[in-house]
């Protein structure tokens, strides 16, 4: 069987301090990591999160250590400048999402979740 990719969404966050804008695209995938399982790809600038099963049984596990339901995913983040990032966290409870903060240094905020296809055994 084969990957399909399907995009869930895609928007930008325009930066009017010089007319940029920070794209994200949100995709489903019926086959994703190791064990060819549904997940969710979240990509921007270049960037590539992958939430599958595994990857997130082992965030779910290092919040459980840190004691927090919304855990950062700092390695799979762009968070060079305070004033403009990309946030990627794991959401925990009541269900498996995924969330993405998007801030440019001419907006607010912009937060977005979206529910993982799986749960963890």
């Amino acid at each position: 069987m084969s990957n399909t990719k399907t995009i869930i969404e895609e928007w930008s966050v325009k930066d009017l301090e010089d007319n940029s804008a920070i794209t994200i695209s949100v995709i489903s995938c019926t086959e994703l990591g190791n064990e060819n399982k549904p997940g969710l790809q979240v990509v921007f600038m270049g960037n590539i999160v992958n939430f599958e099963p595994l990857a997130v049984e082992r965030w779910a596990y290092q919040a459980s250590k840190k004691d927090t339901n919304d855990y950062l995913l700092e390695d799979h983040s762009w968070m060079v400048h305070e004033d403009q990032f990309v946030k990627t966290y794991l959401l925990i409870s009541p269900n498996l999402k995924a969330k993405v903060d998007v801030k440019t240094r001419s907006s607010k905020i912009i937060s977005k979740e979206y529910d993982l296809p799986f749960v963890l055994e």
